[in-house]
């Protein structure tokens, strides 16, 4: 900084503070905290660009939720509603219920905790006397137990002259320690005073999906039907993930947007993690192929902090990413050289809740025989891509071969819209339409498959065709020829009566031409991110 800018810069620090809290609707203590950043960003770039830079987030304090609208709403709620609240958020590890709390609520918490990743009951509990000491001002015995610890929380809050308190657990499983009787006294909790303070606000989060599934919403016990609001925070949508990369500063077409979700899916910590002054390419290099690459690990971790047999859940990905259509249950045993038992349904169950894998039917098939499909992006990336690689090019997917590259495009794109079922119904004008989704093989001779069915309550299957290219895609004689055949195969084996019509899912929609007409309806990348 020059000698100049110096003097500006001291100048800054005490004007900056009440002009920017006046003209950029940042609260005051917001703009103490960023006032160093902001005075130097002042003397550099003067009062606009600095103005800018807070308003833009630069300086990293000032953020909004993106998307989120539904689970706000129920937020607002519960801070609205005149009864004591118990709201349970769930999802997968990195997907914001963290942030999703801490910024509706402006980290304005009565008294928040988290619960620490593999310790003792005992260091948990320290935490927590560290926490009540924090809010409450008053010094406390360190508690023995649960029960002693929720009952100094419980005098802490009796104390509280307020209309409403607010309490926020985070990762509420890793608090659930063996033996520890967490879950009792909160049971003893909620049941013997919370639920009958009509100030309390009670929020818990959890990463360990099933545990905030099984023990929690599906407790049999005390706790049964106790959460009043439960909220499963799902990863963006296309449109969410736009968003939020044009906020972070990006400037991406909607097929680098489209290639961003096929690599780490709608997650906002990773999307977090991407720089807008480098090509996709090479901040997927950087993330997953350089030396100590940040998400390097992260699959590993991903697993361990969510189940205790994490081998035996990885063993079933790795298995269902090397069979894209995915596969029958009989077939992964039989693969895994598993027996038929009550744990290979456990973990099947809990992948399907953790969204990392679907089951469904396929088109005509019996229940037994529903396929597993790998869904979770991000893993089926990792796993394809970066989990056996021993190499040492630190540029391996900006290396990748053309070929290699688009094969698996191809694929993940059929995936993608998977994820974005609702707006492909819209986009074909159905949305209000009651209807079934699956795929349909046929195996043997004359085999074919269709990417997506949508068999629609109006007597109309939609049998769909995803196809991923850099341009409008021209339908041939040998093409068109190829669909009617596959449509008449898919006829004649299943039996139906039912309008069949063929659809075309093509980011830059069809190429005019004389074969065009043979498909009833096309769907667009633009119209995914509706």
């Amino acid at each position: 900084m020059s000698k100049q800018n110096v003097s500006t810069f001291t100048a800054s620090k005490s004007a900056g503070k009440l002009y920017f809290s006046l003209i950029s609707g940042v609260k005051m203590p917001q703009i103490c905290s960023i006032c160093e950043k902001s005075a130097y960003y002042m003397a550099e770039s003067g009062v606009k660009g600095a103005l800018s830079a807070v308003q833009s987030g630069i300086f990293g304090e000032i953020r909004s939720i993106i998307g989120r609208h539904e689970e706000k709403k129920v937020l607002q709620r519960c801070v609205d509603s005149e009864r004591a609240e118990f709201v349970a958020i769930y999802g997968r590890r990195r997907i914001g219920k963290t942030f999703l709390v801490k910024q509706f609520f402006e980290s304005s918490f009565d008294f928040y905790t988290t619960g620490v990743y593999q310790v003792s009951r005992s260091e948990q509990l320290k935490n927590w006397q560290k926490q009540l000491l924090k809010y409450s001002k008053q010094r406390r015995n360190t508690p023995k137990d649960w029960f002693e610890a929720f009952d100094q929380l419980q005098e802490y809050l009796q104390s509280l002259k307020k209309e409403r308190f607010v309490v926020f657990i985070d990762e509420l499983p890793w608090l659930d320690t063996p033996k520890s009787n967490f879950l009792k006294a909160l049971e003893m909790f909620w049941n013997s005073w919370g639920s009958d303070c009509n100030r309390l606000k009670l929020i818990v989060c959890g990463s360990a999906t099933t545990w905030m599934i099984n023990k929690l919403l599906g407790d049999k016990g005390g706790l049964h039907n106790r959460v009043t609001m439960p909220i499963c925070l799902s990863p963006f949508t296309l449109h969410e993930t736009s968003q939020y990369l044009t906020y972070m500063g990006f400037d991406w077409s909607d097929m680098e947007v489209i290639e961003t979700y096929m690599v780490l899916g709608g997650v906002p910590y990773y999307l977090s993690l991407l720089s807008p002054s480098l090509s996709l390419r090479q901040n997927i290099d950087n993330l997953f192929f350089k030396r100590n690459a940040v998400l390097k690990t992260e699959y590993d971790f991903l697993f361990n902090s969510l189940y205790s047999e994490a081998q035996a859940y990885k063993k079933v990905v790795e298995l269902l990413s090397s069979k894209m259509i995915g596969m029958t249950r009989s077939e992964m045993m039989s693969n895994l050289k598993l027996l038929d038992n009550g744990f290979f349904s456990i973990v099947l169950d809990n992948l399907e809740k953790c969204d990392f894998i679907r089951h469904y039917q396929s088109f005509g098939k019996r229940r037994n025989e529903a396929l597993y499909q790998l869904t979770d992006m991000f893993t089926l990336f990792f796993v394809r891509f970066v989990k056996n690689y021993n190499g040492m090019d630190e540029n391996a997917w900006s290396h990748l071969p053309d070929g290699k590259r688009n094969a698996w495009q191809g694929y993940a794109y059929e995936q993608v819209c998977i994820h974005h079922i609702n707006q492909i119904k819209k986009a074909l004008g159905i949305s209000g339409i009651a209807s079934d989704v699956c795929s349909w093989t046929k195996k043997g001779e004359n085999g074919a498959q269709i990417d997506l069915v949508i068999d629609r309550s109006d007597r109309v299957i939609d049998l769909c065709e995803i196809k991923y290219c850099d341009r409008p895609f021209e339908i041939k004689k040998d093409y068109a020829d190829w669909l009617k055949e596959r449509r008449d195969i898919f006829r004649e084996n299943v039996r139906t009566s039912k309008t069949l019509h063929l659809t075309m899912i093509t980011p830059f929609g069809l190429a005019k031409g004389k074969y065009e007409s043979c498909v009833q309806g096309c769907v667009t990348a633009a119209d995914l991110f509706q």
